[in-house]
């Protein structure tokens, strides 16, 4: 089980695969990452040595922002716009649709479940 950024990556995946199991992978940075270690897009995870591993954790740490980090910046981001007040921090605030969404029907996922209003059955 190779650990990389904090994430144990499965092994039977191929390393193209697996790496997007580390949140702010995604697959075309995945193989960039592969590219630039120089290992073929079909390798396996248990199939990479311990120096491969290294590498690939190597490139990631310098030149990518993953994990905690980006979650941190990302939960900084949309502080700072409801701290600002502004019509996004607002619905964020709320727990509404930010971008642009209709909410007359649908946005069961931001607004919760729906509750059930008295009087309203006739």
């Amino acid at each position: 089980m190779a650990r990389i950024a904090g994430v144990n990556i499965p092994t039977q995946k191929r390393v193209i695969i697996a790496l997007t199991y580390i949140h702010g992978i995604g697959p075309v940075k995945a193989k960039e990452i592969c590219g630039k270690v120089g290992i073929p897009a079909e390798r396996r995870v248990n199939q990479l040595s311990d120096a491969d591993v290294v590498r690939i954790r190597e490139v990631i740490d310098q030149d990518y922002r993953v994990e905690g980090d980006l979650r941190r910046e990302v939960a900084m981001n949309i502080k700072r716009l409801m701290d600002l007040g502004c019509y996004r921090g607002l619905r964020h605030r709320k727990g509404l649709p930010v971008r642009g969404q209709r909410t007359h029907t649908n946005a069961r996922t931001r607004k919760g479940p729906a509750k059930a209003i008295a009087g309203k059955k006739k």
